[in-house]
């Protein structure tokens, strides 16, 4: 039915809940903010609100957008705020609501790989507690003994090079020189 124009950052809310449904036209938001309709024009000119529109381009305007109007008109009125404070005051709000529905995300996502986690700690445990092992110990103690030999060799080359000096080097046909 009615199509979001996006604010200045682009980005809005998706329609998640019938607050957020643009059912109301100009005449009818105006008077339930208590406002007039070309003060509506004002706010939306200023970037204070952005109503949705429909094909025929006409203003619709949601239940939170009629939230939003009475609170500038509470702030303008009531706390004696100019509109370009009210516009800091609404782009807070709505920065703060985009990091709230963020925040729910990573909620979201940190418990998901929370569960995936627990999940692989059980398997593993499962796994070895029915004989299955991380890493088989045969191939542990097999490893233990290349490296006994592999040590052992290295002892025996050292002391064969203590022994026996190094070979002359051939430098022509014949026999070694020294």
């Amino acid at each position: 039915m009615a199509n979001r124009q996006g604010s200045e950052d682009g980005e809005r809310p998706p329609v998640s809940s019938p607050q957020d449904r643009a059912v109301y036209i100009i005449s009818v938001a105006a008077e339930l903010a208590g406002v007039h309709p070309q003060t509506l024009r004002i706010y939306e000119r200023k970037g204070l609100v952005t109503p949705a529109r429909t094909a025929g381009n006409t203003r619709r305007y949601s239940d939170r957008d009629i939230e939003r109007l009475r609170m500038i008109q509470r702030l303008t009125q009531a706390e004696g705020i100019n509109l370009a404070g009210v516009r800091m005051i609404v782009e807070m709000a709505s920065e703060l609501e985009r990091m709230r529905r963020r925040v729910e995300r990573l909620d979201r996502d940190l418990e998901q790989a929370r569960r995936y986690a627990q999940e692989e700690i059980e398997r593993v445990r499962s796994s070895r507690a029915s004989g299955g092992e991380i890493v088989p110990l045969s191939s542990l103690h097999r490893l233990r003994r290349r490296l006994r030999e592999a040590e052992a060799l290295g002892r025996q080359q050292r002391r064969m090079a203590e022994i026996m000096p190094p070979a002359p080097i051939p430098v022509g046909p014949g026999e070694p020189e020294g």
